[in-house]
């Protein structure tokens, strides 16, 4: 069994782990019990009522946080020349087309998002097999194919994040820095949850939102009462 650190310690012993906090609770708490030397990401867990195995059941979306994420996403456009400009102005990192095609051929795949326009993604299909298991595969739902590629873009660098439930049930996204203040974490996850509420499935019976956690990089998480989110 993994030894403790001393720091590890020290946090445990602050949380009750038989009580369920209140969102405003939470933010404050997993910012003292943070004690790594870089600014941790915020990460939330949600438990949901729901069989991912059944299509009807499936909980996938996209949401803007208020806040952001805290964190500097790369953004790679693939697109016809003509819209090269539009996505630089917008802030992309990288654009282009056939030369990224090759770059990810062979292995290149240093970019947290990838855009592209319906009329390129054919080309793009093809590298399905290297984006896909990564979580960087363009697609539709997530407004990651577009012909709007510098509200795309824009979006993306504001802080719009793409989720989808496990095989397990369960939905996890990072929506903020340990560095933010409280109000600002508290604000990231009723934005989160509130969508999550949104997308609830007509199929899914029961308890939707079954629990609710809170954590940071490394640090112990946090369960959080569902109502004091949704309030």
């Amino acid at each position: 069994m993994t030894k403790l650190t001393k720091n590890q310690k020290l946090a445990l012993e602050k949380i009750d782990t038989s009580k369920q906090y209140t969102i405003e609770e939470a933010a404050k708490l997993v910012k003292e019990i943070t004690t790594t030397k870089f600014d941790a990401s915020v990460d939330v867990d949600v438990r949901l009522g729901v069989d991912p195995r059944k299509a009807n059941q499936m909980v996938r979306g996209v949401v803007t946080l208020p806040h952001g994420t805290g964190k500097i996403t790369r953004v790679l456009v693939l697109c016809s020349p003509d819209k090269e400009e539009e996505a630089k102005t917008a802030g992309a990192d990288y654009v282009g087309l056939e030369e990224y095609i090759e770059k990810i051929k062979g292995g290149w795949t240093d970019v947290d998002v990838i855009i592209t326009m319906p009329s390129v993604m054919a080309k793009v299909g093809a590298l399905g097999r290297i984006l896909g298991p990564r979580g960087l595969m363009p697609n539709p739902k997530s407004g990651t194919v577009t012909m709007d590629i510098a509200k795309a873009v824009a979006e993306v660098k504001a802080g719009k994040i793409d989720f989808k439930v496990d095989r397990y049930g369960i939905v996890h996204t990072s929506i903020g820095k340990v560095s933010f203040d409280e109000n600002k974490i508290v604000d990231n996850v009723r934005e989160f949850i509130g969508t999550i509420m949104k997308l609830k499935p007509s199929a899914a019976k029961g308890t939707y939102v079954k629990s609710i956690s809170v954590s940071s990089t490394m640090s112990p998480g946090i369960r959080i009462e569902p109502k004091s989110v949704e309030a």
